[in-house]
């Protein structure tokens, strides 16, 4: 290849729109796939879901009635396609994670946001600590996360019947998947209240897809007919009994509690998994949520969004708390992580826009400067807080 035709790939390359969405998604696979095995033992609340894995392989059984079965159902895939490791506890945590990453962006651009606020909002979500530790362990956070933004997603396309299936199955991970529902039927009260048929129809596809789709997950568990409505009322039940007169943990905290004061999470030691909101993410959360206030009111189709995307699986937590002493704990906050980078990658970009229309060369690079050490601190904090160990990452390159 002569070197002008590889400098016009190269451009043509650069002026691709999803040129740094993808490396961003690759950097996140290599470093996730890096470190899926260090540690070998479980970490946290691991113990309940790859035990659970082990159970429903060998004796078709579960022990989290608490939760649905679609999540678990998820562990325990990786755990039959590559063994009882750590690569096969975690492989779908990884997988749905990236996929994350990829739906955010699709959400950024359809609020139409730019392309440059876009991307810094996704750079700022890769390298955020709470979302980078939930997408990397056998959990079910993450797979809700998933079905949730691919509820938003497919919303915000106006394609409301798979938002209502995609939002069932966030549910069938987690019951608080329920709140995407939330969102979406306050973004369309607020903003849409067009076809109302359509959308009240479509909405239906949510609870029907939960009632056909949660008795055949649940028989591939067990492997027989159960009884899905007693296991629905058992999850109802065993959720609104962890309230703080009951729960003996440590960790629980109030919800109001993680925005007000920064808060760590060790999950485990050595290497250190830290379940943390990103300072650089957690000192401008409440700045993050005013602005996108502001830019709701002047009917900003992103502010409106993310208001009510914050609202809906943070904001929510604070009556729950207060009228049922239901328990919470930090990693309840990573359903809202997008929320809060969504506003801060659309403040960003403005704060450039607004310096670059100013005549004053020294004030315009000011702000570009300004924006480029704050990213720079907020992927320095990631690497302090993350479980990266660069030698890991350099021998799985090798």
């Amino acid at each position: 290849m002569d070197v002008g035709r590889l400098k016009w790939f190269i451009k043509k390359l650069g002026n691709w729109e999803y040129f740094c969405l993808s490396l961003l998604v690759i950097i996140n696979l290599v470093i996730h796939f890096a470190i899926i095995n260090n540690p070998p033992q479980i970490v946290f609340d691991e113990k309940y879901y790859v035990n659970d894995a082990r159970l429903i392989t060998d004796n078709h059984t579960t022990e989290r009635t608490e939760h649905p079965p679609l999540g678990k159902l998820l562990v325990t895939s990786g755990v039959v396609l590559f063994g009882d490791n750590p690569f096969g506890w975690r492989f779908f945590s990884v997988i749905f994670g990236t996929f994350n990453i990829m739906l955010f962006y699709l959400i950024c651009r359809n609020l139409k946001m730019s392309v440059r606020a876009s991307n810094i909002a996704v750079f700022l979500l890769t390298f955020e600590n709470l979302s980078f530790v939930q997408g990397g362990l056998a959990m079910l956070d993450v797979f809700s996360l998933t079905f949730t933004l691919l509820s938003f997603w497919l919303y915000l396309r106006q394609n409301y019947p798979l938002s209502a299936l995609a939002a069932a199955l966030a549910v069938l991970v987690k019951l608080t998947g329920v709140f995407a529902l939330l969102v979406i039927c306050l973004h369309w009260i607020i903003v849409r209240r067009k076809r109302t048929i359509y959308f009240a129809t479509s909405l239906l596809l949510a609870p029907l897809g939960f009632l056909l789709l949660m008795p055949a997950f649940e028989f591939i568990i067990y492997r027989r007919l159960v009884d899905f409505i007693y296991y629905t009322k058992l999850m109802l039940t065993q959720s609104a009994g962890l309230i703080f007169a009951t729960v003996n943990h440590p960790e629980v905290i109030r919800p109001w509690v993680m925005v007000i004061i920064p808060k760590i999470m060790a999950y485990y030691y050595g290497p250190h998994y830290f379940a943390a909101i990103s300072f650089t993410i957690w000192a401008l959360i409440i700045p993050a949520f005013i602005y996108m206030i502001i830019r709701a009111v002047k009917k900003n189709e992103a502010g409106i969004f993310g208001v009510l995307w914050f609202s809906g699986t943070f904001l929510v937590w604070i009556p729950i708390s207060l009228l049922t002493d239901r328990v919470s704990y930090l990693y309840y906050f990573y359903p809202t992580v997008g929320a809060v980078c969504l506003g801060i990658g659309m403040g960003l970009s403005q704060m450039i826009d607004f310096w670059r229309s100013r005549q004053t060369g020294k004030l315009r690079w000011a702000a570009i400067s300004g924006v480029v050490v704050f990213l720079l601190l907020h992927l320095a904090v990631f690497v302090i807080l993350a479980p990266v160990n660069p030698w890991a990452i350099e021998k799985w390159l090798r």
